[in-house]
Formats: C-alpha cells, sequence, structure tokens
C-alpha cells in the first residue's frame, strides 16, 4: 500500500467518523421532567374521570390496576389522542399519541411523553369540596421543550373511551359537501 493510498483512506475514515458523530449530535435530548415522588392521592379521589383542557379538550382516564390508559379529543376537532402509563400515588408517567383528523401514515401522527399530578387545590371555605386538577408536563419525542397541560375534573362525567376514536364526528356543512 503506497503513501498516497494510506492517506486517502485515513481521510475517508476521518470523514465518515466526523459525519457519523455530528449526526450524533443532531438528535435532541429526550424531555426532562421533574423527578417527582407520589403521595397518595387524597381520600375519597381516584384517577378515574374526565378532565378538560380548553386546547386539548375532553381527557377521559381509566385507571387499569397500576396503570392509566386514556384518550383526548381536542376541541376543535383537529386531533383526537391516546395515552398510557403507570402511576405512584398521585404520579402519573405516560406516553402518547396524538392523530390528526383525515392524515394517514407516519406524518399524521406524533408522539411523546409525559406526566400529570394530582391535586386539589387549596380552599378558602373547608365546606367547599375543592375540584380535582392534574397538573402536567408533557414532550414530543427527541425534544428539549416541555409544554404545559393543566386539565380541571369535570363533576358527574364518566370516561367512555370508545367514543373517541379515529372517526371525527363533525361532519361539513351541506352547503360544502360534494355533489
Amino acid at each position: 500500500m503506497s503513501i498516497r493510498q494510506w492517506v486517502y483512506g485515513l481521510a475517508i475514515a476521518l470523514v465518515v467518523v466526523c459525519s457519523g458523530g455530528a449526526l450524533g449530535a443532531c438528535g435532541a435530548a429526550p424531555a426532562k421532567f421533574p423527578q417527582v415522588k407520589g403521595t397518595e392521592l387524597p381520600a375519597g379521589e381516584s384517577w378515574e374521570g374526565v378532565y378538560y383542557n380548553p386546547v386539548y379538550g375532553h381527557l377521559h382516564l381509566v385507571p387499569q390496576g397500576d396503570s392509566v390508559v386514556g384518550r383526548w379529543k381536542r376541541t376543535d376537532s383537529s386531533h383526537w389522542g391516546e395515552l398510557s402509563g403507570t402511576i405512584d400515588g398521585n404520579v402519573f408517567h405516560f406516553t402518547w399519541t396524538e392523530h390528526r383528523y383525515g392524515a394517514f401514515g407516519p406524518s399524521g401522527d406524533t408522539h411523546g411523553s409525559g406526566m400529570f399530578i394530582y391535586r386539589l387545590p387549596p380552599t378558602k371555605d373547608d365546606s367547599i369540596k375543592p375540584i380535582a386538577e392534574l397538573d402536567g408536563k408533557y414532550a414530543l419525542d427527541d425534544s428539549n421543550e416541555i409544554g404545559d397541560w393543566h386539565c380541571v375534573k369535570q363533576i358527574n362525567l364518566k370516561p367512555d373511551l370508545k367514543s373517541i376514536n379515529g372517526e371525527n364526528p363533525v361532519e361539513p356543512a351541506a352547503k360544502e359537501q360534494w355533489q
């Protein structure tokens, strides 16, 4: 092997190693959520229920042992999602997928992880029962950005996971339908 071939080979190896290192640096670190130690749920409270957020709509949660599954539909009917994860008292760590209505394939879905903390806000009057809230954080996969997801438990609504699926019940106005 000549020196020229050896130098050429070394140059190619350096390009491959350097580009591989650069590509590895392109992926963002996974989202960092606070390490929260779960405490017991307040007496008489349960994760089961329907929770409301002005953007993400009604979130239906159903416990299954030490885990919880749930579904939501955005208030503008553009997306619906599903989540599942494990509970530790009043803390729920989950992974989620959100689907865009009318979109097919990987480009129609977004994925991520998150956490909720179940809490009862303080009240000034002990005779008034506080309404449970979920203080949440979420992030897209491969993202350092963390968003807030705050929900208020809806009184007297029972969760119905089957009511939220890929079928968008919002029909276009009659004048907009194809003839």
